[in-house]
């Protein structure tokens, strides 16, 4: 912190190419009732930080235009009716936490709700690979997915941050999991981390590999960050009662759908985006990681995958790493500490 109670943080100057993303001096800022402070050691980078970069996902009402939606690092300080000590947060703790944005940045503010301790054994910069991804795959696999022990999970994306996320709890659940990935490499890190199959897009039709695998039934639940033709494609994959999750659209937002088979399978076709839901939505999903999988990070049946960390100057490069879609796992900055 400067000492006129600055800090540096990663602006944009405009729209545009990563070159956008600047360093800058802002005000540290001062938490409101039921928030807190948080010092950031470490920020995740995820695909919507890069949205908001090229001026195509602006952060809600009243939130700053500081990127960054994910963050670990230390608490700093305690807002108006935050509990203090045993079963609250005390100045000092290390934390991660869900932003709605703020996180590219050596200060923080961000709902006492949607903060998490720290899992026993990570990093901070592991930590910082958390939130964004594991809320996201929580809320969207197995809440609006409603994935069962012994269904079959189809991820599209295998090594982004949200489909290694995906594949380790489906798995950890009970799920058979396949995933969709680009190359050998990638085809081996997604099998690596639990996926019964793996199948390479570029080669492999993702529809006649997964009926094969199924007997013929397809599988029950679809996580795609695709979207485009991949939406048409992985209706013909589901099985009878099988359930659609759209949250990503690197194909593209539209598509031609036939809704014959959506009809006669008796299928749901959903989708979700969870930085503008409220507070106590956020808080519930904490509420379910803390309990439920936490424990297994803990006992290290599943782990954040970081493919790299960047200084958090340098975050136009973690952008273009980013873009270059060379990566498995999550990319971080390190903010201070690490």
């Amino acid at each position: 912190m400067g000492e006129s109670g600055t800090m540096m943080a990663i602006g944009v100057s405009q729209p545009g190419k990563p070159e956008v993303l600047v360093p800058v001096r802002r005000p540290v800022p001062e938490p409101a009732a039921g928030e807190l402070l948080i010092a950031v050691q470490a920020a995740g980078v995820n695909r919507p930080d890069v949205l908001q970069r090229l001026g195509k996902y602006n952060p809600p009402p009243g939130t700053t235009d500081i990127p960054g939606l994910e963050v670990a690092g230390t608490v700093a300080a305690l807002g108006e009716g935050v509990p203090n000590g045993v079963g609250g947060w005390s100045v000092g703790d290390p934390v991660c936490a869900l932003l709605a944005g703020g996180g590219y940045a050596e200060f923080c503010v961000v709902p006492a709700a949607q903060v998490l301790p720290i899992p026993a054994g990570l990093s901070m910069v592991e930590a910082a690979a958390l939130p964004e991804t594991f809320f996201t795959v929580w809320s969207n696999v197995f809440e609006r997915g409603g994935l069962q022990p012994g269904e079959a999970l189809l991820v599209h994306g295998g090594t982004s941050g949200i489909g290694t996320t995906a594949i380790q709890l489906g798995a950890a659940f009970g799920a058979r999991v396949f995933a969709t990935a680009r190359g050998a490499d990638k085809c081996r890190a997604c099998t690596d981390l639990g996926a019964e199959r793996a199948i390479d897009y570029d080669n492999e039709d993702f529809v006649a590999v997964v009926k094969d695998a199924t007997g013929g039934a397809g599988v029950n639940v679809v996580l795609d960050i695709v979207g485009g033709d991949y939406v048409g494609r992985s209706i013909d994959a589901l099985a009878v009662d099988g359930r659609y999750v759209c949250i990503g659209f690197v194909r593209g937002a539209t598509a031609t759908v036939n809704f014959f088979p959506v009809m006669t399978k008796r299928l749901t076709l959903t989708g979700s985006t969870l930085r503008a839901r409220p507070v106590s939505y956020k808080a519930a999903i904490a509420g379910q990681l803390r309990a439920r999988v936490w424990p297994l990070i803990a006992a290290g049946r599943v782990k954040p995958v970081v493919h790299d960390i960047f200084p958090l100057a340098n975050a136009a490069d973690a952008h273009r790493l980013m873009e270059s879609n060379r990566h498995i796992g999550k990319i971080v900055l390190s903010v201070g500490g690490e």
